[in-house]
Order: structure tokens, then sequence, then C-alpha cells
């Protein structure tokens, strides 16, 4: 992944994180914002009735040091149940009372508390009503520390879940980026070698042409290896749905593994008989079918031989051998480099390079050529030692076997009308 790559990716995750843990804080706010409410509202209405009833029956049923009941008659105050705090009682309240007649209330804050005060007549005198609210305010300095700090416990939990749910959210954007980087990879690999083969054989006619009338099979293998361009973008595109959507992938059909190693053959014998190279093919000798895709399954073997041919000295031999055992079998055999048999596995990952490889890379074909093979309900495997050459055996379940590959769940048989599923 480049940087710009991983930016978009680290920050889409950020933003996801952020976006959860801010949603989560904002929850957390409003359930603390609706619960302080109720509690004040509930504190003030518990108030309330206390002062009332102060005022109605000259006692508050509360704690005496939170409560004090005053009266207040013909200019000065007269007794009270407990030593009242400094500042009270109010004497401008209970002045304004009585001289209006109205209830008042009033409320003090000094000292770290809130002293609420409630002045009413009562008959011929004023009595004077006064709350402590200190256990209340700190009821409420409790509630709000503690969603507060759930607040920041919350916060700090939504965002690294937030994060831990964006890499799984973020995921496919980054297997989506991975499948573009891939495709480019694949294609840049796959579509080199047959260009460079129909720029050769377009260079080997031209000289030909210029020595002699072209031959008509120069022109017939010239055209075949332009149909391979084509069809190693079909194969590239079917690599892509092999993993993002196989249902919609061609239907298999019979396909003919003898008819596709002699067509193989034939286009690479020219080229290899100009560096001094043989390729021999041994058939069964007559078709051998298997269930399915053609095009793929023909990629699979002119890759072999391209891949064989690549590391073949001059006067180095191939052997293509398609036979039936218990499955369909094509054995590309050749006497080129070889490799490691400890790298036997590892050849067909991606850009592999074994110990020692120098210059020579296994690389893409190989892997994808297995991806095509396993696809297909079959297996490829490959055996060799350092300069004594290379084993690859492609092994396919046999038309009228049942098939294990996921792409189509089909049986074929041979009918009078031909093969059907």
């Amino acid at each position: 992944m480049n940087v710009s790559e991983a930016d978009l990716v680290r920050r889409a995750r950020l933003r996801l994180g952020l976006g959860v843990g801010l949603a989560i804080t904002a929850l957390l706010a409003l359930a603390g914002g609706i619960s302080y409410a109720v509690l004040v509202r509930g504190q003030e209405a518990t108030i309330q009735r206390e002062l009332a009833w102060g005022a109605a029956n000259g006692t508050v049923p509360g704690p005496p040091a939170c409560s004090w009941v005053f009266w207040y008659e013909h200019g000065s105050f007269v007794g009270a149940n407990t030593p009242p705090p400094p500042g009270l009682p109010v004497r401008a309240d209970a002045e304004l009372v009585a001289a209006t007649g109205r209830p008042h209330d009033s409320r003090l804050t000094r000292d770290g508390t809130r002293y609420y005060v409630h002045t009413e007549r009562q008959g011929d005198r004023v009595v004077q009503v006064v709350f402590d609210a200190r256990f209340q305010l700190s009821d409420r300095r409790h509630l709000l520390f503690a969603f507060t700090l759930a607040a920041l416990v919350g916060l700090l939990a939504a965002v690294i879940t937030g994060v831990l749910v964006g890499r799984h959210a973020v995921a496919p954007l980054v297997e989506a980026l991975a499948r573009q980087r891939r495709f480019v990879a694949d294609a840049s690999h796959e579509l080199r070698t047959p260009i460079a083969q129909v720029h050769t054989r377009a260079q080997l006619l031209a000289r030909r042409v210029a020595a002699r009338p072209p031959d008509a099979r120069d022109l017939v293998r010239l055209v075949a290896s332009t149909r391979r361009l084509g069809e190693i973008v079909d194969e590239l595109l079917l690599s892509a749905r092999l993993s993002a959507a196989p249902d919609g992938l061609p239907a298999v059909g019979p396909v003919d593994l003898t008819a596709l190693a002699t067509d193989a053959v034939a286009a690479e014998s020219d080229l290899a008989a100009e560096q001094g190279q043989t390729i021999t093919l041994a058939t069964p000798g007559g078709p051998l079918l298997v269930a399915g895709i053609e095009s793929a399954l023909r990629r699979v073997l002119s890759e072999l031989l391209a891949n064989a041919l690549a590391h073949l000295p001059a006067g180095g031999r191939i052997a293509v051998t398609v036979r039936r055992t218990d499955e369909a079998e094509v054995v590309v055999r050749d006497t080129g480099a070889g490799f490691d048999q400890a790298d036997a596995e590892r050849i067909f990952d991606r850009f592999h390079r074994g110990a020692g490889a120098g210059e020579r890379r296994h690389g893409l074909g190989l892997a994808l050529i297995r991806e095509v093979v396993t696809g297909h309900g079959g297996s490829i495997t490959a055996s060799g030692s350092p300069g004594r050459g290379a084993t690859f055996t492609v092994r396919l379940p046999a038309l009228g076997m049942a098939p294990r590959h996921p792409w189509r769940r089909h049986r074929w048989t041979r009918t009078p009308a031909g093969w059907r599923a």
C-alpha cells in the first residue's frame, strides 16, 4: 500500500472512530442532561413542599440543622427552632410581606451553599421559613461528576471501539484497492509475454517476406498470438471474478486437453526451433475431455510452456504428456535450470524468487495458473532440482467424474446429440 492509500485508510478509520465516539458521547450527554433536569426538578418540588409545610405548621420535618422557622411581629423577629447561620432571617423579605400581605420567595447563596427563603403572613404575624439545600447541591455535583466521568470513559471506549469497527468497515476499501493493484500487476505481467511474441513473429514474418513469399502458416500463428492477447484480457477479468463474484462466471463446457496441448505445442515450436530447443508431445491418441472454461485452460498450458522455454538453455528439451489415470493429467517436463525442491510450493506465490535465482522469477504466471486449476477443482504440483530441469503436473477431474470445483456444479454425459450437463 502506498503512502496516499495508507493515509486514506488511516483517516477513514480515525473519522469513523471519532464519529462513533462523538455519537456515544452525545447520547451520554443527553442522558446525563435529562437525569440532571429530573433530579433538580424533583429536589425543587421537595424543597417547596418543605417550605409550605413549615409555613403552615410552624415547623419543618427535615433535619434541624438544615431548616429554620422565624416569626416576625411588631418590627422584630421572635423565636427560632435552632440558632440560624449568619445573615438569617432576612428582614427585608419579612417587612415586604408585612406591608403587602403577599407571600415572597427568595434565594441566598453564601458559604458554599444555597438558602431557600419563603415568607408569608399567618394571621397577624409573618412567618419566614429557611431551607439549606447543601445536601441537594452535593447530590447534583456528584451526579454531574459521575456523568462527566462516564462521558470521558465512554468517549475513550467509543473511540477505541470505533477504530476497531472501522478496521472491519474499511476492510472492503482496502480489499478493493488491493484488487485494483493486483489487476494492474497481473495485466502488466501477463500481457508482456504475448505482446513480445506478436512482435517477434511479426519480425520473423517481415524477414521471410523479404526473402521469399510468406508462408500462410506464419500468418495463422500471428493471428493466433493476437487472439491469445484477447484471451489473456478475458482471463484477467475471470481471475478478478473468481474472488469477487463466482456466480457471474461463464458456464463450463467439455474441453479437450489433447487439442489444447496440441495447439500450445504448435504455437511455440517455431520459436523453440530457432533457439535449438525441441518440444515433444505425447497424447492418448484421442480426446481427453474435462469440464471447464476453454480459454482459461488454454492459458494454463501456454503459460506452462512459456515458463519452461524461459528457463530452457539452447539445445534443451521439453516433453509434454497428456494422459488419463484416475484423473486427466498434463505433464510438462523440461531439461532447464530447475529449482530447489524446497521452493516447490513457494514458486506458485506471486513474484517469488528462489534462493540463488538471480534474475529468474517464476512470478505471477504460475500463481495465476494455480488459481485457474484449483478453480476447476484440480491441482498443480511442481518438482525439480537445480540444473536438472523441472516437472509440472496438472490434474483435473476427467469428464464423467464428479466435479469438485466451485464454479459450476455440472456433470457432463455423452448423448446422441452431444455432451450435455
